[in-house]
């Protein structure tokens, strides 16, 4: 059944194009771990470029990115700022305490969102009791927040107050491509106010696998050896990054297709009475919504909706995301809507 399923629970489950498939199979190869793989180098170099940085390093995973960027920019003991329902502190199984020693200081935002008047008082004095506050990670578009887009203005004020105060500055960009295509402003405009910055090729872009991070080259290179220490050194990797370097030529401006679908499905959830958007208004290609407690659980809804061929993520006792991508057209997100009409409209309870 999983075959014929209108597929919303992550833009995580694309699988690589015809055309994609014959990227990598033709991808020259070579050693990464020996910095010998052609496809690899060129991929780094490209994403630098986009990026405005000076170097980048190619990745399996976002969260091995973030987690590596992390631990480059502080020491065991340190402690780093970021939004409560960020990823890098919810949905990377303890990264900054296991691999790096480093604390997580929340603050709530609004909807993922942090003004830097909220970071006023939260640097840790220097006293020998106290931890010692060093990093700032950013999260833009924000997953938890809805897939919210990082106003630039605020970026810019957090950066200063992190310049003004020596702390370095992280971004976690696994969707900035959708940032970069709802706002027509450049990778390289977001990420010129960042110490470093990872970005996913296997979300949106819908390449098999693979991230980055990017920044200066000294910071490049400390990363390199914590991704070998992480067990992240790939050998004929070209084969994967090929897939990247597919995707940022044909699957960027495309984008904007997935942000317009979500909307059809939003509106399907806004006309439905047993259900809430949360937040309200869809920017990108993450619509989060809340169940009345009446209609069911998220799980019971969620086991509903797959009756019906339509595949949503239960993310919580009575909250749900529907996400759209590469695999999902403006046809079957049409009726994805109509089956979320038809099927939750009744306020009975599904079981």
């Amino acid at each position: 059944m999983l075959q014929t399923c209108i597929d919303l629970r992550s833009d995580t489950v694309t699988r690589p194009t015809r055309a994609m498939l014959d990227a990598m199979q033709g991808a020259e190869l070579g050693d990464d771990v020996f910095g010998e793989d052609p496809t690899v180098n060129l991929l780094q170099e490209r994403l630098a470029a986009l990026l405005g940085k000076e170097a980048a390093l190619f990745v399996p995973s976002g969260t091995m990115s973030n987690q590596i960027c992390i631990k480059a920019h502080t020491q065991p003991g340190d402690e780093l700022l970021c939004e409560v329902t960020c990823h890098v502190y919810n949905f990377e199984t303890g990264g900054p305490a296991v691999l790096s020693g480093v604390m997580c200081r929340t603050i709530e935002g609004d909807y993922g969102i942090l003004d830097v008047t909220q970071l006023e008082g939260k640097i840790r004095a220097n006293d020998d009791h106290l931890v010692h506050t060093s990093l700032v990670c950013l999260e833009n578009t924000h997953n938890r927040g809805g897939g919210r887009i990082y106003p630039l203005e605020k970026i810019q004020a957090i950066r200063s107050w992190c310049q003004q105060h020596g702390l370095k500055l992280h971004l976690d960009g696994a969707r900035l491509w959708n940032a970069v295509v709802a706002t027509g402003t450049a990778a390289r405009e977001w990420a010129g106010h960042f110490d470093s910055v990872s970005v996913c090729f296997s979300k949106g872009l819908g390449a098999p696998l693979g991230s980055a991070l990017a920044g200066s080259r000294e910071f490049v290179t400390r990363a390199k050896r914590i991704r070998k220490l992480l067990g992240g050194g790939m050998r004929q990797a070209g084969v994967v990054a090929a897939a990247a370097l597919y995707a940022l030529d044909h699957h960027v401006d495309r984008l904007a297709e997935d942000h317009r679908n979500a909307r059809i499905i939003s509106q399907a959830i806004a006309d439905t009475p047993c259900l809430r958007l949360d937040p309200p208004e869809v920017e990108t290609n993450l619509v989060w919504f809340e169940v009345d407690p009446g209609l069911g659980t998220a799980k019971e809804v969620a086991a509903l909706l797959k009756r019906s061929n339509v595949l949503v993520q239960a993310a919580g006792p009575y909250v749900m995301r529907a996400c759209t991508h590469l695999d999902v057209s403006t046809a079957q997100a049409e009726r994805a809507a109509e089956t979320i009409r038809q099927t939750l409209a009744r306020p009975a309870r599904v079981r």
